[in-house]
């Protein structure tokens, strides 16, 4: 459970660092956003052309790791349980 909580926290700060980042790269760094790269400013490429795969790497990658994750449960929930049961004749004998 928690390493699923811990994957979903860091997939969630990686789409909120994409999300945010070019809007404060946009506030911080104005003249280099309004490079132009190929017939665009850099703000129009990265937005046009790296936003959306950036986020698609950062669902598949939640996707693949939180299948690994359920495939592990489901394993560890699948494995033979081993159950000591003491025998009466190992009980210890109260006085």
């Amino acid at each position: 459970m928690r390493k699923q909580l811990r994957l979903s926290i860091s997939c969630a700060s990686a789409f909120l660092l994409v999300l945010l980042g070019l809007p404060l790269a946009n506030y911080f760094f104005p003249e280099a956003m309004a490079m132009q790269v190929f017939g665009f400013t850099l703000t129009w490429l990265i937005l046009g052309v790296a936003f959306f795969p950036a986020v698609w790497l950062i669902a598949w990658v939640f996707i693949k790791r939180s299948i690994a994750l359920e495939d592990a449960e489901v394993a560890a929930a699948a494995a033979p349980i081993e159950i000591n049961i003491a025998k009466p004749s190992d009980a210890p004998v109260v006085n």
